[in-house]
């Protein structure tokens, strides 16, 4: 009777060393697993950074306004080239006249 009991608590004690070791296993690699994910996450962040750079570099004013005028042959319109609206026209001269009547 004795030699049962010891043999169970054995078998118990085996098994739960057993877990335990494969516990343990499955932890380091879930632990490798989240530090690779990790150093990814910093790569991607890192890369994301530079292309914002780009972007901007890319979409700077003056480098649009030097394609657009190489490239394109575009030039900026001169304000002589935009037709007067009277309504502005207007208001322009009654503020002057009423700056002038001061």
């Amino acid at each position: 009777m004795m030699l049962r009991v010891n043999l169970i608590l054995l078998v118990i004690a085996v098994c739960c060393a057993l877990g335990s070791v494969t516990a343990q296993h499955k932890a380091r690699k879930l632990f490798q697993a989240l530090e690779a994910e990790q150093d990814r996450a910093r790569q991607l962040e890192v890369e994301y950074d530079q292309l914002q750079l780009d972007l901007s570099t890319w979409a700077a004013h003056p480098r649009i306004e030097k394609i657009a005028r190489e490239r394109l042959k575009m030039m900026p319109p001169a304000l002589a080239d935009y037709p007067a609206r009277p309504a502005a026209v207007a208001v322009a001269a009654n503020t002057l006249a009423v700056e002038g009547g001061r």
